[in-house]
């Protein structure tokens, strides 16, 4: 099966998005914040804090599912995704175990559609066109090795990640960009 049909890019807002889970790159008092965080729990109301609250907390490359409240999507999936120290502290192990611990979670829940926002690329510092090449490569592979096709959407809300997750995914199937 062509795991590449299963995989799109958007510019956009993710808490606007219709799938069974978006995924929060969120802090890991889960607690909300700045970024993507602080917009899904506004997007989402009160609901998602007080259940996040339940929790206290989760480790950065781990994963913990929310209902959605009141956002379009069934469910929330939260991933503190690390904060980049240059590299030489297992950042790349922590932001592939948060795509792929999210990606478990939509499996286990039998998920069809799932949407990753361009995790640690933001405020945590992580070197976008790396990081770009980590969340698409640890999906894809995670989908292969786990026989798990679903429908997985890049919700990128600046123009540089967009392009950057354009241009990757292009080189990945070797066609041209339209």
């Amino acid at each position: 099966m062509d795991v590449f049909k299963h995989i799109s890019v958007v510019l956009g807002d993710i808490t606007t998005m219709d799938v069974d889970a978006i995924v929060n790159a969120a802090a890991p008092a889960l607690l909300g914040g700045g970024g993507v965080d602080g917009a899904i729990h506004r997007a989402a109301g009160p609901g998602l804090l007080q259940e996040c609250r339940k929790f206290g907390g989760c480790n950065h490359g781990e994963a913990r599912i929310t209902a959605g409240y009141n956002l379009k999507a069934r469910h929330v999936i939260h991933t503190p995704g690390p904060i980049y120290r240059g590299g030489q502290f297992g950042e790349s192990q922590i932001l592939k175990n948060s795509y792929r611990n999210s990606m478990l979670l939509a499996k286990e829940h039998g998920f069809k559609s799932i949407a990753f926002p361009a995790i640690s690329a933001g405020v945590y510092g992580y070197p976008k066109p790396e990081a770009c090449q980590i969340a698409i490569t640890t999906v894809v592979d995670f989908m292969k090795a786990q026989q798990f096709f679903i429908d997985v959407v890049f919700v990128l809300f600046d123009q540089e990640n967009y392009q950057l997750y354009v241009d990757y995914l292009a080189s990945l199937k070797a066609i041209p960009v339209q």
